[in-house]
């Protein structure tokens, strides 16, 4: 086994047990944090495949900027802490026959596929993560989910000034 392979299955590892970590998390900051550490080990799955622009847009978009705008809705709303709620009846028999179902197509993937990984039967291209190949790719093939993505980031935002703004309209645009 190269250190290829033992950097890959522990960074797996890492990234797994922080998606699980945020998922179960009662404390929004915490869970925060847990999806940090999740891009960050995605950023470096993107350095072990030949990709740094990609790594480094990775750990500035996303666990820069994007976790800076969830933790200021979290702080803004106050919702630190989940507190108990109750769960709808058909909820646990539905989430756990799809994890069954999401388990058994993870083994036939598994055991079914040979070659998979990389470096074993391909080649990474050598412009792969690239400035140029990912502008050309991203105002190409997929222009329509980038545009997509833009609008609903400015919604987002026009969203967020209607809640900090329906907050000052109680009268509280004085204090």
């Amino acid at each position: 086994m190269t250190i290829q392979y033992i950097l890959f299955f522990s960074l797996a590892l890492i990234a797994v047990a922080s998606a699980v970590g945020m998922l179960i998390s009662r404390n929004a900051i915490y869970a925060a944090l847990y999806l940090v550490l999740n891009f960050a080990t995605v950023a470096v799955f993107f350095l072990l495949l030949q990709a740094p622009f990609i790594a480094i847009a990775q750990v500035s978009v996303y666990a820069g900027a994007i976790m800076v705008l969830f933790l200021f809705v979290i702080m803004l709303l106050g919702a630190e802490q989940v507190g108990p709620q109750q769960a709808i009846r058909w909820q646990r028999p539905v989430a756990a026959v799809l994890g069954v179902i999401l388990l058994a197509e993870l083994g036939y993937i598994l055991l079914s596929q040979t070659g998979v990984l990389p470096g074993t039967s391909t080649e990474i291209a050598e412009a792969f993560g690239s400035p140029a190949a990912v502008g050309v790719n991203l105002f190409t093939a997929y222009l329509l989910p980038f545009e997509v993505t833009s609008v609903l980031l400015l919604v987002a935002i026009v969203g967020s000034i209607v809640l900090t703004r329906f907050g000052r309209t109680n009268g509280e645009e004085g204090k």
